[in-house]
C-alpha cells in the first residue's frame, strides 16, 4: 500500500575468509592500530564486526572479556584470539605477531634517531613539548581506569592503599599485585557484593547483520578444550622460553644484560593486569632504579615514542631494551645499533610470548570460568590497586617534567602550561592521542626555540 515501509534487504552472510586475506588485514591493522587499547579495540570492532562481519558483536565482546581477564595487552590478545578462532594456531600467531612487529621496527628506528640525534635542538624541542603531554596522558589513564574500576568505597580504599604502598613505602609492584589478588579472593567469599562488578563491557545490543562467526555458530573443533592440546601448547611455550633463555645464558652468562632483560621482562609480562600503564611502574623500578638500563627522563621519552607509534603501548619496552643495549655496548663501541636492535628484539620476544601462550592454551579453559566471581574478584581488586599505582607514575612523571633539575632547581612554568593545556584537551574536549602529541610537539619546539630567536 502507498506509504508503507519497505524493509531493507537482509545482509548476506559473508563468504568464508581465506588465511591470506586475513593475513593482509592483520598486516594493515599493525600499521593503523593507534590510540592505545581503547582505540585499537574500536578499530577492530569497526573493521571486524561492522564492516567485514567476520565475527558478531556478541562473540566479539565475549572474546574481549577473555582478554580483559588475562595479564598482557588486551588489544593484541584480542587480535590473537580472533585470528586463532578463524584460522587455528597459525592464524592466532600471525594476527598477534603482525599486531606487534610494525611497531617494533618503527620503534627501533625512532630509538636510533633519539640516541644518535636527540641532542639536536630540533629533536630536543619536540620532546620538550611531548613530555608534559605524556604526563597528562598518564593522569587521564588513571582517571579512565578509576572511573570504570572504583565502583564502591572498598575498591577506592584498595586503590588508596596501593598508592601509599608504592609512593610512601616504595613497595615492589609484584607485592602490591599479590596482596590485592589475595584480598580479592578473600573478599569474594566474605563480601561478594563488593567485587561483583558485572561484565564490564555491557551487553551485546547492536546487530550488523549475519556474521561469519555468528552468535549461534558452534565453536570449531580446534577451539574445544582438550587436555592433550593444552599440554602441547604449554610444553611448546615453555620450550621456546627455555630455549631462548639457554641461548642467552650460553652467550652472555647469567649476569649478562640480555639474560637479565629476558628474565625481567618475562616477569613484567605476567604482571600487566590493567594494561600497559599498570606495568610501567614495575618497568621503571627494574629498568631505571635496579638495572640502570636507562634514566628516568629517558623513560618518559620512551613512553612518548610509544604513544606516537602503532601497536600496544607496552611496546615502550622495546625502547627500554634498545637504550639498554646501546649503553651497555653489548657488541662493542662500533656496533651500537646492532646491540640496541638485538636487545629490543629480545625484550619484545620475552614480553609477548606469554600472551600467545595464554590465548592459544587458555582460550577454551578460561571460557568455562568466565563470569564466576571466585575467578574475577581477585582481578577486580588488582585493577583497583592498579589505579593507585598509575597515580604514583603520574606524580613521578610530573616531578621530572616540572622540576627537571630536582626540587632544588627552577620550576618549569612552560611545561606546566603545556601539561595543563593537554589535560584540558583530554578531559574536556576528548582530543585524540596523536593530534594532542603533534600539537604539543609543535608548541614545545616553538617554546624551546624562542631563546635562540631573542637578541
Amino acid at each position: 500500500m502507498p506509504g508503507a515501509l519497505v524493509p531493507s534487504p537482509t545482509p548476506h552472510v559473508p563468504l568464508p575468509v581465506g588465511f591470506w586475506e586475513a593475513f593482509r588485514f592483520w598486516l594493515k591493522l599493525g600499521f593503523i592500530s593507534f590510540g592505545g587499547p581503547a582505540g585499537q579495540i574500536a578499530i577492530m570492532h569497526t573493521e571486524l564486526v561492522e564492516r567485514r562481519r567476520w565475527i558478531s558483536e556478541r562473540r566479539f565482546l565475549h572474546a574481549l572479556n577473555y582478554c580483559m581477564l588475562l595479564p598482557g595487552p588486551e588489544a593484541q590478545q584480542l587480535a590473537t584470539y580472533i585470528g586463532w578462532l578463524m584460522h587455528r594456531t597459525r592464524g592466532g600467531i600471525v594476527a598477534g605477531a603482525l599486531f606487534v612487529l610494525p611497531s617494533l621496527f618503527i620503534l627501533i628506528g625512532l630509538s636510533w634517531v633519539y640516541l644518535a640525534f636527540g641532542h639536536l635542538p630540533l629533536v630536543a624541542g619536540l620532546f620538550y613539548g611531548i613530555k608534559p603531554a605524556v604526563t597528562a596522558l598518564v593522569i587521564h589513564a588513571a582517571h579512565r581506569i578509576g572511573s570504570r574500576a572504583l565502583k564502591n568505597r572498598w575498591l577506592w580504599a584498595i586503590a588508596g592503599a596501593a598508592f601509599v604502598a608504592i609512593f610512601v613505602l616504595d613497595a615492589p609492584f609484584p607485592l602490591i599485585v599479590l596482596a590485592a589478588g589475595v584480598l580479592g579472593a578473600v573478599g569474594a567469599r566474605f563480601a561478594p557484593h563488593v567485587f561483583a562488578m558485572g561484565g564490564g563491557h555491557g551487553g551485546a545490543q547492536a546487530s550488523y547483520g549475519p556474521a561469519l562467526i555468528d552468535d549461534d555458530t558452534p565453536a570449531p573443533p580446534h577451539a574445544l578444550f582438550r587436555c592433550a592440546r593444552l599440554a602441547t601448547v604449554l610444553a611448546t611455550g615453555a620450550g621456546l622460553w627455555l630455549g631462548a633463555m639457554a641461548i642467552l645464558i650460553a652467550v652472555q652468562g647469567l649476569d649478562g644484560a640480555l639474560t637479565q632483560m629476558g628474565w625481567f621482562f618475562t616477569k613484567a609480562a605476567l604482571l600487566t593486569f590493567g594494561g600497559a600503564y599498570a606495568v610501567l611502574p614495575y618497568v621503571y623500578q627494574g629498568a631505571v632504579e635496579h638495572h640502570q638500563w636507562l634514566s628516568g627522563p629517558q623513560m618518559i621519552d620512551g613512553l612518548a615514542l610509544g604513544e606516537t607509534t602503532p601497536g600496544p603501548l607496552i611496546m615502550v619496552v622495546a625502547f627500554v631494551g634498545f637504550v639498554g643495549g646501546w649503553f651497555k655496548q653489548l657488541f662493542g663501541p662500533d656496533a651500537l645499533f646492532l646491540a640496541g636492535a638485538t636487545a629490543a628484539s629480545v625484550v619484545t620476544f620475552f614480553t609477548f610470548l606469554p600472551s600467545f601462550v595464554f590465548i592459544l592454551a587458555g582460550g577454551p579453559l578460561i571460557e568455562s570460568t568466565h563470569g564466576k566471581l571466585k575467578f574475577t574478584a581477585p582481578l577486580t581488586a588488582i585493577t583497583a590497586a592498579v589505579v593507585g599505582v598509575i597515580l604514583n607514575l603520574a606524580l613521578f612523571f610530573a616531578y621530572h617534567v616540572l622540576w627537571p633539575r630536582g626540587f632544588q632547581g627552577p620550576f618549569d612554568s612552560a611545561s606546566a602550561v603545556i601539561a595543563l593545556g593537554a589535560a584540558v584537551a583530554l578531559f574536556r574536549f576528548k582530543v585524540g592521542v596523536m593530534p594532542l602529541l603533534a600539537a604539543c610537539a609543535v608548541i614545545g619546539l616553538g617554546v624551546s626555540g624562542l631563546p635562540a630567536l631573542l637578541p
